[in-house]
C-alpha cells in the first residue's frame, strides 16, 4: 500500500502495464474493424467473465459478488455502471473501426477534467482555481472543434461522459473494483450471449464463421478487456493520487500516436489548435493535483 510519501514499485508496475495495454488496444481493435461493434462488445463481455471469475476465486472474494447480487440497491447501481461501460466500449470500438481514433484520444484526454467537474456538481468537491482554468480550456478546445467541423465532436464527448459517469457511479459502490467488474460482466452476460447466438442463427455472426483468425481475436477480447482493468485496480492501491493523475495520460497519448503514425489519421488545423489547449489544461491540472498532495503531507 502506498503511503503519503511515495509509491510502491508494485503499484507503479501494475499501473504502467494497464496504461500501456490500453494505449496499444486500438491496434487490436483495428484488426476487428470488419466485425460489428456490438458483436465485439458482446465478446468483450463474454470472455471477460472466466478471467474475472478465476481471479476472484484465487483471491477468495466470490462471496462479495454473491452478496451484491442479493442486494437490490447495489444490483441496480451495478446495472447502471454496466450500461455506461457498454456505451463506452461500443463508441470506442466504433471509433477505431471508422478511423476516428484521434477523437477517442481526445475523449480520454478530456475525461479527468470532466471528472473534476462532476465532483464539483455531485460530490460538492470544490475545484481549485487552477483546475477551473483547466476545465475552461478543455471546454474552449471542444468549442474550437465544434465550430471548425460544424458539429459537436460527439465521439470524444460520448467517451468522456460515459467514462466520467461510470467512474462517479463506481465510487458510490461499496464493493472492490475486481468484484465490481465481475458483477458488471455477469449482468451483461445474458444479453451478450443472446445477441451472439442470434447473430449466429441468422448467419451474421463472425465467431466460428470460417475465419479462425477473427474467431481467435474475438476470444482474445476477454483478455484485452479484463487484464488492463485488473492491473489498474491493483496498481491504484499502491500509488498516490498525484501519480495516477499524471500516469493516466499515457493511454490517450499512445492512442494519439497510433492514430497519427500507424493509422494515418489527419491531424488538421482545428486539432492543431484544440489538442495543445487540452495538453496545456492537463499540465495545469496535474500541477494543481501535485501541489495539493504535497500540501496534505
Amino acid at each position: 500500500m502506498a503511503n503519503s510519501t511515495g509509491d510502491t514499485p508494485q503499484g507503479l508496475g501494475f499501473a504502467l502495464g494497464a496504461y500501456f495495454l490500453w494505449g496499444f488496444l486500438p491496434l487490436y481493435m483495428k484488426m476487428l474493424a470488419h466485425v460489428g461493434p456490438a458483436e465485439v462488445v458482446a465478446h468483450r463481455v463474454i470472455w471477460s467473465v472466466p478471467i474475472a471469475g478465476v481471479l476472484l476465486v484465487a483471491l477468495g472474494r466470490t462471496r462479495d459478488v454473491r452478496a451484491a447480487l442479493s442486494n437490490p440497491r447495489m444490483l441496480a447501481m451495478s446495472c447502471l455502471t454496466a450500461m455506461l461501460i457498454t456505451v463506452n466500449w461500443g463508441v470506442y470500438v466504433w471509433a477505431i473501426a471508422e478511423g476516428r481514433a484521434l477523437d477517442a484520444a481526445l475523449g480520454y484526454y478530456i475525461n479527468p477534467l470532466f471528472s473534476v467537474a462532476l465532483g464539483a456538481i455531485f460530490l460538492r468537491e470544490r475545484p481549485s482555481p487552477a483546475q477551473s482554468v483547466a476545465i475552461a480550456l478543455a471546454a474552449c478546445a471542444v468549442a474550437v472543434l465544434t465550430i471548425s467541423a460544424g458539429t459537436v465532436p460527439w465521439v470524444a464527448l460520448a467517451l468522456t461522459v460515459s467514462w466520467g459517469f461510470y467512474a462517479l457511479c463506481k465510487k458510490q459502490l461499496p464493493i472492490g473494483p475486481n468484484q465490481g467488474f465481475m458483477l458488471e460482466v455477469l449482468i451483461l452476460l445474458i444479453p451478450a450471449l443472446a445477441y451472439v447466438t442470434w447473430l449466429g442463427l441468422n448467419g451474421q455472426g463472425q465467431f466460428l464463421a470460417g475465419d479462425m483468425g477473427t474467431t481467435w481475436l474475438l476470444l482474445g477480447c476477454g483478455a484485452v478487456t479484463a487484464i488492463p482493468l485488473i492491473l489498474y485496480a491493483n496498481g491504484a492501491k499502491g500509488l498516490r493520487l498525484s501519480t495516477i493523475a499524471v500516469l493516466q495520460y499515457i493511454a490517450p497519448t499512445m492512442i494519439f500516436l497510433v492514430a497519427v503514425f500507424a493509422f494515418g489519421e489527419e491531424f488538421g488545423q482545428a486539432r492543431m489548435i484544440a489538442f495543445p489547449m487540452i495538453w496545456a489544461a492537463l499540465v495545469i491540472y496535474s500541477v494543481s493535483i501535485v501541489r495539493q498532495m504535497r500540501a496534505a503531507v
